[in-house]
């Protein structure tokens, strides 16, 4: 008998009611009272190693693990050690390949409510990560993390062989295939290699005709962004590299490169079937499809090829009618610069 009443007195005769707007209902005073510290703010744990507070004294005792090193629950799997039964489980999925939170959107599954929830901003665009320095957002507080060091100039990753220093870790593994000589990336029309995926998707519009990047004043397309960059300093004469010797100005760097082994006559890239030696590789590589007869430039006009982009360029022109080249004189145009400047000498 005592033991029932004891039963009876546990059980509430009505269960208690929050406040109105959220309308919860809890079947102890003690969840009550955590529940209402979500509404008032109060986290009267506080941690005496750091000063962080909690609501609970059980999100006390998880976070103070935290300083004791403490790792109580351990795969049996693999051996990790986790300070939370929570992460645990959560590690277990890796073993049992357990996805139960499923996206309503799309049917994607994922390990953890977290992982579902930055996966569902993809559908939603909701960015809730805002820069503080530009008002730029993000949706994940990692890639806000990352953007922040464009302000701060953090670079965390450094390079052992050369110094070099990046503010991610993927920007440096990129850049250490440059001493490695790896190229994972593989063209599936020609077999060329490279050390980055987007390497790759700019050389396979080679084989598409693929040109997403267009001119505004002349219409004319491009490959890459950068090419277009370059392009569209025909139009404002814009010539961002200055030779510090004689003063000469060029539109890109590979030009002014090329002009700056005329002062130190550097001459660093040797053929190997005739011996000629390149000041740049960009010239190298030109020259080197004399011998080997690659002509990896096609027109998708004539099916006519080319060893270099710019002779393909000009090329197109044939087919296109495009001019993009002014006389500010008289303002006729040529499909060349070279032509334009014979016109001038005229």
């Amino acid at each position: 008998m005592e033991s029932i009443a004891r039963h009876i007195w546990f059980q509430p005769l009505h269960p208690f009611q929050v406040y109105p707007t959220c309308k919860k209902e809890f079947i102890s005073r003690a969840a009550l009272t955590i529940h209402q510290r979500i509404h008032t703010g109060e986290k009267p744990y506080s941690c005496d190693q750091c000063g962080n507070t909690f609501t609970t004294s059980g999100h006390l005792k998880r976070h103070q693990r935290i300083h004791t090193g403490e790792k109580s629950y351990s795969c049996d799997q693999c051996g990790n050690t986790f300070a939370t039964s929570g992460s645990l489980k959560v590690h277990q999925r890796i073993h049992t390949g357990e996805k139960p939170y499923s996206c309503d959107q799309c049917g994607e599954t994922f390990a953890t409510a977290g992982s579902l929830k930055r996966h569902q901003r993809i559908h939603t665009g909701e960015k809730p990560y805002s820069c503080d320095q530009c008002g730029n957002t993000f949706a994940r507080s990692g890639s806000l993390k990352i953007h922040q060091r464009i302000h701060t100039g953090e670079k965390s990753y450094s390079c052992d062989q050369c110094g070099n220093t990046f503010t991610t870790s993927g920007h440096l593994k990129r850049h250490q295939r440059i001493h490695t000589g790896e190229k994972l990336y593989s063209c599936d029309q020609c077999g060329n290699t490279f050390a980055t995926s987007g390497s790759l998707k700019v050389h396979q519009r080679i084989h598409t005709g693929e040109k997403s990047y267009s001119c505004d004043q002349c219409g004319e397309t491009f490959a890459r962004s950068g090419y277009l960059k370059r392009h569209q300093r025909i139009h404002t004469g814009e010539k961002p590299y200055s030779c510090e010797d004689c003063g000469q100005r060029f539109t890109d760097q590979s030009s002014y490169n090329s002009h700056r082994n005329i002062h130190t006559k550097e001459k660093i890239y040797p053929c190997q079937e005739c011996g000629k030696v390149f000041s740049s590789s960009c010239s190298f590589r030109q020259h080197e499809r004399i011998h080997t007869g690659v002509k990896p430039h096609q027109c998708q006009h004539c099916d006519k090829r080319f060893s270099s982009s710019s002779d393909l360029s000009r090329h197109e022109r044939i087919h296109t009618g495009h001019k993009p080249y002014f006389c500010d004189k008289c303002m006729k145009s040529f499909t060349s610069n070279s032509y334009l400047k014979k016109h001038k000498c005229v």
